[in-house]
């Protein structure tokens, strides 16, 4: 199957970048809204509306949902698209159609996207509300979940450019988790059912992003909506998308969760799911946060009136100004990165550091300074 080809032709343009707010779906929902397929199911904090989008009418039940964070919205764009799919008359559309139903809650928390902020309003995560359920938002999902009563759920989010693949200094640009049901970690048929749907798209992806897929850790918190619908019985999918190189916007992140969403629905549509594939599952590496957005090695500094060579890294700040966001990027680490990687890593080659203020990198400092005479980094990149 041309993953490629799909993904360009049900790519939504109108969205791109990291900013999404409900302002940015909501007209393109409704557009999606053929036949009453869109519903208000409820409203946020701020009495913004929650929407549904169900299609299909198919025996498999299909509950996802994403934005749960306001500020991960690379499934939110990668849902959308695959909203596309389904409403493209294609004959695999059409055949997922009539086997599954999907049930989608593209953005749970609309407040959260328009501060883009993890919390909710009133700064509470919702992904620690499962059994509280303190929050409209939280209620909403729990009450859907409940009615809707699916055969799966896909908990749709994105995780920090920190986490690499184990220790192979490769970003883990898409990872995945079959949540804990209980604090044993054991593995029952619902748990397998969703670990073998994560070693199917896990195929598919190593064709294109080779040994850049992860294994999130699956540490049970019965507060965390994943490990809840666990442990109540229905086999959950956690997704997590991640940095892939040079890919701040996430906009090539957000390809690669299109292909393991429609290759996951295609897996079970074709029934080559396999009974039992927790070796294979066991083998995809566990994401370990060993990565900065840049590291300097070997950089000459004047400490305590002796020269030194050591190392220092880089984090950005994600910000939002004027509705728009800004990368601005902090020293977040200084001494030993011997076990660290870089997004972008520079060798200074025990040049001699300096900055305007203490010629010495310190921690939170802006990421500005010079490399001795000729390389200047602004903003944590050299200035061409």
């Amino acid at each position: 199957m041309d993953y490629e080809k799909i993904f360009s032709q049900n790519k939504q343009d109108k969205i791109k970048g990291r900013y999404i707010t409900l302002e940015h779906i909501e007209p393109l929902l409704q557009k999606l809204n053929t036949n009453n397929q869109l519903q208000l199911i409820g409203k946020s904090v701020l009495e913004q509306p929650i929407y549904s989008y169900q299609i299909g009418n198919g025996k498999t039940k299909i509950l996802l949902w994403s934005q749960m964070h306001g500020n991960e919205s690379t499934t939110t764009k990668a849902l959308i698209d695959f909203l596309n799919f389904l409403n493209s008359k294609s004959e695999t559309a059409n055949q997922l159609l009539e086997f599954f139903t999907f049930y989608s809650i593209p953005m749970l928390n609309p407040d959260g996207a328009k501060l883009y902020t993890r919390e909710n309003a009133n700064k509470v995560d919702l992904n620690r509300d499962s059994q509280n359920l303190t929050q409209p938002e939280s209620n909403i999902l729990r009450k859907i979940y409940e009615e809707f009563k699916p055969d799966f759920c896909y908990n749709l989010h994105d995780q920090r450019t920190i986490f690499g693949v184990s220790d192979t200094g490769k970003p883990a640009t898409v990872s995945f988790l079959s949540p804990s049901y209980n604090e044993e970690r054991a593995i029952n048929e619902d748990r397998i059912k969703a670990i073998n749907i994560i070693v199917r798209m896990n195929e598919v992806l190593q064709q294109y992003i080779p040994g850049q897929v992860g294994r999130f850790d699956d540490s049970f918190n019965i507060n965390c909506i994943g490990d809840t619908f666990q442990s109540l019985g229905t086999p959950t999918i956690l997704f997590e998308a991640g940095h892939f190189q040079g890919d701040y916007e996430r906009e090539e992140t957000r390809k690669f969760i299109f292909f393991a969403l429609l290759s996951g629905f295609i897996a079970i549509y074709e029934n080559v799911i396999v009974d039992n594939e927790i070796i294979d599952y066991i083998n995809i590496p566990q994401n370990n946060p060993n990565f900065f957005d840049f590291v300097y090695r070997n950089v000459r500094i004047n400490y305590d009136s002796s020269e030194i060579i050591t190392n220092f890294a880089a984090q950005y700040k994600e910000e939002l100004i004027d509705n728009k966001i800004f990368f601005n990027a902090f020293v977040v680490k200084i001494g030993d990165l011997e076990d660290n990687f870089g997004h972008f890593e520079y060798d200074a080659k025990e040049q001699m550091y300096s900055d305007s203020n203490k010629n010495i990198p310190n921690l939170n400092q802006k990421a500005d300074f010079y490399l001795g005479k000729n390389v200047e980094i602004v903003n944590g990149l050299v200035k061409l």
